[in-house]
């Protein structure tokens, strides 16, 4: 699975360039993000999942357990995700979970005028 990283002030927008995160590719995922999110220094993660048109629940799985390896002190959200993704979102009351960005760009603006 592959991703795409941009460093922005105090948050890492990780952007995942993949149609889908299911169960085939869930352990690849998890196992990039661990690689990702355990670099020293950051502490915020936006997760872009604008070009995920499909989730299902292993994918969803693959997310939370990510959040919950970042452990308490680092923060994982969620931008631009398709009407698909926001759709399981919203399902499984997932959307109270995580905050969710329109787009990545709106996660810049916060941290460039902060």
């Amino acid at each position: 699975m592959e991703f795409s990283c941009k460093e922005t002030s105090d948050v890492l927008i990780v952007k995942v360039d993949a149609p889908r995160i299911d169960a085939a590719a869930a352990i690849s995922f998890k196992q990039n993000m661990r690689e990702i999110t355990g670099k020293s220094g950051i502490s915020h993660v936006v997760l872009d999942l604008s070009e995920v048109g499909f989730i299902d629940s292993s994918g969803l799985g693959a997310i939370v357990s990510v959040m919950k390896l970042m452990g308490g002190t680092k923060r994982l959200d969620l931008a631009a995700l398709t009407p698909t993704v926001e759709k399981v979102f919203r399902l499984t009351r997932m959307d109270s979970i995580f905050t969710i960005y329109a787009q990545s760009a709106e996660v810049e603006k916060i941290y460039q005028a902060g």
